[in-house]
């Protein structure tokens, strides 16, 4: 289901880059054919298209010139209005076309949550154990303690795990397909859609991943271990101590990462929707460290060493593309 949902909402971004595209240069014929090129590709491509034209048609945008090149059913439109600036128009469009794949997912974990956060928040939980957890920006957890153990899942975000030591009960902390378990430590845990990130500050746990392999690990304070979000494969690094749960801190570190990855973390502190079309910019690496306190300054420091640029199509929306 995650990956799912990640798919349409990447295919729906790269639908309203394509309709920014054709907008900014309507009489550029290369920018028609890489259109109609990347419609061939795929259904669900196709499906983003008609999505996107729908929330465009409903705000009585003037659809850009080539912007028919694929047949989609006729959609009834709004009577139109005065004319808005493009700016407003689009950011309108692009949270309209996201509203088909990002409600329901979001609507889950708020029901699931027994704490969570919003965009820029952060929040200081203790627990009945005693545990104290601090959840990051945009986060959220299900805690389930018992006389025989005690459970949390963190549905979305990142976290950092004080957990008061108890012999008898072991904390188990799930995180998309990664499985944690302690008895009484300090460690940092991130979620995003590929992979689940776990760095421990103090103590020893265990960690396992769920997949096409069940990979099993020990970690000790120092170490960084990633989970693979599709195989459940670990991969195993070393970060300084005094980094691990930087964000606390309003500072995020990270090692050898996607650029998409450090996206998805700046996007839980910014209040604009963040789009990286260009999937090859998306993959680069990097490794860094970034202030969320200022996460425009952040992403832009983020993608400029690989030719990337940062576009303000309003308050609400940012692109990231290399042209």
């Amino acid at each position: 289901m995650i990956q799912d949902d990640s798919e349409k909402r990447r295919a729906i971004e790269e639908a309203m880059d394509w309709l920014l595209r054709l907008k900014a240069d309507p009489d550029c014929p290369q920018a028609a054919r890489d259109v109609e090129d990347w419609l061939a590709r795929a259904e669900i491509n196709r499906a983003a298209w008609r999505d996107a034209l729908k929330a465009w048609d409903a705000l009585g945008e003037v659809r850009p010139r080539h912007a028919d090149l694929w047949p989609a059913r006729p959609v009834a439109t709004l009577p139109r209005r005065s004319r808005k600036p493009l700016a407003a128009g689009i950011a309108l469009a692009l949270a309209a076309a996201l509203l088909f794949v990002l409600a329901a997912p979001a609507l889950m974990i708020w029901l699931q949550a027994d704490f969570r956060t919003g965009t820029g928040e952060s929040r200081m939980v203790t627990l009945a154990d005693g545990s104290a957890v601090n959840l990051s920006a945009d986060s959220a957890i299900d805690v389930e303690l018992t006389p025989e153990g005690r459970h949390v899942r963190l549905l979305a975000g990142q976290a950092f795990f004080d957990v008061a030591h108890d012999g008898r009960r072991p904390f188990t902390v799930e995180a998309g397909n990664a499985r944690v378990v302690v008895l009484g430590t300090a460690f940092d845990v991130a979620l995003d859609d590929a992979a689940t990130t776990v760095q421990l500050a103090r103590g020893v746990v265990g960690i396992s991943g769920e997949g096409e392999t069940h990979a099993v690990a020990e970690m000790a304070p120092g170490d960084m271990a990633t989970v693979d979000g599709a195989t459940g494969a670990i991969t195993r690094a070393t970060v300084p101590l005094e980094e691990i749960g930087a964000w606390r801190s309003g500072l995020l570190f990270v090692n050898d990462v996607t650029v998409d990855s450090v996206v998805a973390r700046l996007q839980r502190y910014h209040s604009a929707w963040i789009s990286v079309p260009d999937r090859t910019l998306g993959r680069q690496r990097v490794t860094g460290l970034y202030d969320l306190r200022d996460p425009d300054r952040a992403l832009k420091a983020l993608v400029k060493p690989h030719g990337g640029k940062v576009r303000s199509i309003s308050s609400y929306t940012r692109i990231v593309s290399r042209y």
